[in-house]
């Protein structure tokens, strides 16, 4: 929940009018490198939902969820198979295939999901190849939108000699954000 990525995109949201919550899995609590089970991140998902709900006595008109790689595909996951309900996905990069395995797409879901879609991809994302993105996000309804990143790695890095500095894309990427999210009637 510290990546500076997801600390910048809340505080924009938050500076918004937007409320935000950003949480850690257990695995990351607890410092380790290795995930935790599909089924725990899942879990964590739900908990999260949850205390949303309950914080506030569900008088929220629109939830949206975002995740930042495989945070985003987890909840994408439970999305399709209506264990978590949003009324929109962000996906503050999707990691459609293991890095160099282009052959090894996690894009089967995808289409189960019913709730408006909005991706940011970088040009030069190891574990999302743009070509293969795009192709998928053609065959998804309702069609999602794709931001894409120009030089953005995975975690939207991009080389020094960018005209864009990380800040202006958080800055970017949290604007595009607010505007799809009040273009669904925030």
């Amino acid at each position: 929940m510290d990546h500076p990525l997801l600390v910048a995109f809340c505080e924009r949201l938050t500076l918004a009018g937007i409320a935000t919550v950003r949480f850690n899995f257990p695995y990351m609590e607890k410092r380790r490198k290795m995930p935790d089970r599909p089924d725990i991140l899942m879990k964590t998902w739900s908990r999260v939902r949850d205390y949303v709900e309950n914080e506030t006595g569900g008088s929220l008109k629109k939830i949206f969820t975002a995740g930042k790689s495989m945070g985003g595909r987890i909840a994408s996951l439970m999305l399709a198979d209506g264990r978590l309900l949003s009324d929109g996905m962000i996906f503050l990069g999707y990691p459609l295939h293991p890095a160099g395995k282009k052959d090894q797409l996690r894009d089967e879901h995808l289409f189960r999901i019913s709730a408006p879609m909005l991706f940011f991809a970088g040009t030069r994302d190891s574990l999302c190849d743009l070509d293969l993105l795009q192709s998928v996000l053609k065959r998804i309804r309702p069609e999602p939108r794709l931001v894409i990143i120009d030089g953005g790695d995975h975690s939207f890095h991009v080389p020094a000699s960018s005209p864009e500095t990380l800040s202006d894309i958080y800055d970017r990427i949290a604007t595009e954000s607010i505007k799809w999210m009040k273009g669904k009637k925030v």
